[in-house]
């Protein structure tokens, strides 16, 4: 009976598993399980159980360490010197470098938000970027929005504008996030492969096109792309 029940538990699990879409492939992947098991004595079964269970443990501790070192939520940090103290402390971070005035901070924000709470390996953070000229040039931050992408303490990559996000203020929150795995700055469980682009024939190849904001060190709007 205990080989029945630890049957229907991977039964379950393989058709919880999103990889694994064909049902030959599902079938065989399954015959294989049941046919370990089978062989199994009651010492290894029960070692593997103890594994799992500390797996699990230790996934959560480490949810617990992310949730108490502010990941989980999009939040604001209020200078430059903060900026330093979280980044610090955490191995995935995505910083918002915003303006009040600009429409397309907004809209990041929208997306960030709903990310922060998906991906809580990573920290999501939102700085103003008229409140953090020292970061800025540091950065060479010159387009807002802009978001730094930092791993291990080191600003690995940035997303300038909405070049990246398909030129268009209608991108999507997978869209983002497929941007952000690419980067590897958090867990992407797509395919990086295909970006997931709404309507890639709309736009064709003009996502590519750079942003020509940057005059004389000032900060510009990627909104004016518009006017």
């Amino acid at each position: 009976k205990m080989a029945a029940d630890t049957s229907v538990d991977i039964l379950q699990k393989v058709l919880e598993n999103e990889i694994l879409q064909s049902t030959k492939v599902v079938e065989e992947h399954l015959d294989a399980e049941i046919q370990k098991l089978d062989q199994m004595d009651e010492d290894e079964l029960e070692r593997l159980k103890q594994r799992r269970l500390e797996a699990l443990k230790k996934s959560q501790q480490q949810k617990q360490e992310w949730l108490s070192k502010g990941h989980g939520e999009y939040r604001e940090i209020p200078s430059e010197r903060d900026f330093f103290q979280e980044v610090k402390e955490s191995k995935n971070v995505v910083c918002h470098f915003y303006r009040d005035t600009t429409f397309r901070c907004q809209i990041m924000d929208k997306h960030l938000t709903v990310l922060a709470k998906k991906h809580i390996e990573t920290k999501f953070l939102k700085l103003n970027a008229e409140k953090s000229p020292f970061l800025c040039e540091r950065l060479r931050i010159k387009v807002i929005p802009t978001l730094a992408l930092i791993k291990d303490g080191k600003t690995q990559d940035y997303v300038v504008g909405f070049t990246d996000l398909g030129n268009t203020d209608d991108f999507t929150t997978e869209t983002l996030e497929w941007r952000l795995g690419c980067a590897d700055v958090i867990n992407y469980s797509g395919n990086l492969m295909e970006p997931p682009f709404q309507s890639q024939k709309k736009y064709g190849t003009s996502f590519m096109k750079l942003d020509k904001k940057t005059i004389r060190g000032k900060i510009y709007d990627s909104d004016s792309d518009d006017d």
